[in-house]
C-alpha cells in the first residue's frame, strides 16, 4: 500500500512526553492514526527560526509516526507566517477586508517559503506516495512540486472558509493563488457554501467550466473539488469525559458554579470568533433578565494567539475593557458574571468543563467548521445534556440544525437564546442532544479523513488519463453570465 505524506504548517503528533493524547486535538489524533496505518510521514515547520535557512530536515519517530520538520529563518517567519498567512489570507478569508494587509513583501515571502517547503519535501516523496497538504499557509506547495516533476496524487484541504469571489478579487495576484490550487488533484472544503464560492470564482472570474465528470477546468488544468465536513472523534471524547482528569475538572466546575448555571465559551482569541458580540449579547441577557443575574455565570476561555499581529493586540484590549464594564455593572460582593481565562487547556480538562456547562455559546462571525460545538455535544451527559447555541455562520450549523441557531450580530438573539436554553425542559434538551450526537458520531473525524483519502486515491494517476486539457476560450461578460446560469445545481445553489 502506498504511503500517505501529510504536509501542514505545524506538526503536532501526540507525544507522551508532552502529555500524550490529552494535549492534542482530534484532528492531530486522526492524522497520526492514518500515518501509522499507511507508514507515512508528517512534514512541516518546526516552529523554530534560525538566522539563515538551511533546508536541513529533522527526522523523528513519535508514537509510531515519522515526523520531518524544517526550521525557517526570521524573515520567512515574519513575511510568510505573520505576514501573508495571518495578515492577508486569514482576515480576507474570514470576510474582514478592513483588516487585510496587502504588502508585496508578504506575498514574496509566502511564495519563497512554499518553494522551500517543496524543495525540502521532494527527497522524501516516493513514486507511489500520495501527498495531503493542509490549509491556507501552503496553497502553492503542489505548484512547486509539479514544477520539480512530481506526478504523485496531491490533495489539498482548506480548514477555513473560502470567501465569495468578489472578496477574493480584492487580493492582488488572486488569479495566481487560485491557479496554484489547480495543480492539486483534489481540493476539499468544509462546506458546500465554500465549494460554491470557489466554483463561483472559477466560473465568473476566469471563465472556467465543469466537465462531464464533474471536474473543474481552468488555467489549462483540471481538478476535482468537493465538500468534506470535518468532525471530532466523538467516541474518544465521550470516553475521555469519563476519565479521572475530566471528572476532577467537572467536580471543580460544579462546585464553583453551585446555585448557578454555567455557560461556556471556548475560542482562540481571534476577531473571527465573535467574542465581542458574544459578550454584548450576554450583557443584554443580564439587562433583560434581572431575576436571572445571580443564577448564571459565563466562563470564557480564550487562549492568546498571534500576539505579534496588531489586530489581535487591539482585540485583547477591547475585550478586557468590555469584560471590565460588564462585571463592574452586574457583579455582587461574592460573584462576578464573567470569568475570563487567557490560557489553553488539555482535551481531557475541556471535556470536564463542557460537561459541567448547561449551555455553550459558539458565536463565530465566520468559521470553516468549529469543532468546539461538536466537542461540547460529545461531552454531554445523555441523561441531562446541556444546550448548544450556535452561530449560523459556523460551518457546523449546516450539520447541527438541532442547536439553537442564532445570528451573532444580534444581541437580542443571543439574549433570547440564552433564556430559552437555560429554561428548556429535559425532554426537549434530550431530543435535541440525541439528534446532534447522532450527527457528531456518524460524521466524525475518522470518516472525514477516510473519505478524503479514498477520494484522492480514486483520482486518475500518472499515465492513466492523458487527455489534453485545453483552456476554455475567453468569453464576453454576457456569454460568461449565460454560462453561469446554465451550470449545474451547485452554481444554482450558489446564486440562491
Amino acid at each position: 500500500m502506498s504511503r500517505l505524506i501529510v504536509v501542514s504548517n505545524r506538526v503536532n503528533p501526540p507525544n507522551p512526553a508532552e502529555g500524550g493524547e490529552g494535549s492534542v486535538g482530534g484532528l492531530a489524533m486522526a492524522l497520526a492514526a492514518a500515518l501509522r496505518e499507511y507508514s507515512g510521514i508528517w512534514f512541516g515547520w518546526s516552529g523554530k527560526t534560525i538566522p539563515e535557512f538551511t533546508g536541513q530536515l529533522n527526522m523523528q519517530r513519535i508514537e509510531g509516526v515519522t515526523v520531518a520538520t524544517v526550521d525557517l529563518e526570521e524573515t520567512d517567519y515574519q513575511e510568510y507566517y505573520n505576514g501573508y498567512a495571518n495578515k492577508t489570507l486569514w482576515p480576507l478569508f474570514h470576510y474582514r477586508v478592513d483588516l487585510t494587509a496587502y504588502d508585496r513583501s508578504f506575498g514574496e515571502g509566502y511564495d519563497r517559503v512554499n518553494k522551500r517547503f517543496a524543495e525540502t519535501l521532494l527527497p522524501l516523496i516516493e513514486p507511489d506516495d500520495i501527498v495531503w497538504v493542509h490549509d491556507y499557509h501552503l496553497i502553492p506547495v503542489a505548484r512547486e512540486l509539479r514544477r520539480m516533476g512530481v506526478t504523485n496524487r496531491i490533495g489539498f484541504f482548506l480548514h477555513i472558509p473560502w470567501p465569495a469571489h468578489q472578496l477574493v478579487t480584492t487580493l492582488p495576484r488572486h488569479r495566481a493563488l487560485v491557479e496554484a490550487l489547480f495543480h492539486y488533484d483534489l481540493i476539499g472544503f468544509q462546506t458546500e457554501e465554500s465549494l460554491q464560492a470557489f466554483e463561483g470564482y472559477v466560473f465568473s472570474e476566469v471563465h472556467g467550466s465543469k466537465n462531464d465528470r464533474g471536474e473543474l477546468v481552468a488555467f489549462g488544468q483540471r481538478t476535482q473539488a468537493a465538500a468534506f465536513p470535518i468532525g471530532v472523534d466523538a467516541k474518544d471524547f465521550a470516553e475521555i469525559v469519563q476519565g479521572e482528569t475530566a471528572r476532577k475538572v467537572y467536580d471543580r466546575m460544579m462546585a464553583h458554579s453551585v446555585f448557578r448555571k454555567m455557560i461556556v465559551g471556548v475560542d482562540r482569541l481571534d476577531y473571527s470568533k465573535g467574542l465581542e458580540e458574544r459578550l454584548v449579547g450576554f450583557e443584554r441577557f443580564l439587562h433583560d433578565h434581572p431575576d436571572l443575574r445571580s443564577k448564571v455565570m459565563l466562563l470564557q476561555i480564550a487562549p492568546l494567539s498571534r500576539d505579534e499581529v496588531e489586530a489581535y493586540q487591539d482585540l485583547r484590549g477591547r475585550l478586557d475593557g468590555l469584560i471590565g464594564r460588564i462585571n463592574g455593572a452586574y457583579a455582587e460582593m461574592d460573584f462576578t458574571p464573567i470569568r475570563y481565562v487567557n490560557r489553553s487547556y488539555r482535551r481531557d480538562e475541556l471535556a470536564g468543563i463542557y460537561r459541567a456547562a448547561k449551555a455553550a455559546l459558539v458565536t463565530p462571525l465566520r468559521d470553516g467548521m468549529n469543532l468546539v460545538a461538536k466537542e461540547y455535544v460529545a461531552a454531554q451527559d445523555p441523561e441531562d445534556p446541556g444546550v448548544l447555541i450556535l452561530s449560523r455562520f459556523a460551518g457546523a450549523a449546516r450539520q447541527m440544525r438541532d442547536a439553537l441557531i442564532i445570528n451573532p450580530n444580534s444581541p437580542e438573539e443571543i439574549s433570547d437564546a440564552l433564556e430559552r436554553a437555560l429554561s428548556m425542559g429535559l425532554k426537549e434538551r434530550k431530543r435535541r442532544w440525541e439528534a446532534l450526537f447522532d450527527n457528531v458520531e456518524r460524521e466524525d473525524v475518522t470518516a472525514w479523513r477516510d473519505n478524503f483519502v479514498a477520494a484522492l486515491r480514486a483520482r486518475p494517476g500518472p499515465g492513466e488519463d492523458d487527455a489534453e486539457i485545453k483552456p476554455p476560450p475567453v468569453r464576453s461578460l454576457d456569454v460568461a453570465a449565460k454560462a453561469l446560469r446554465t451550470q449545474g445545481p451547485e452554481a444554482k445553489a450558489m446564486r440562491a
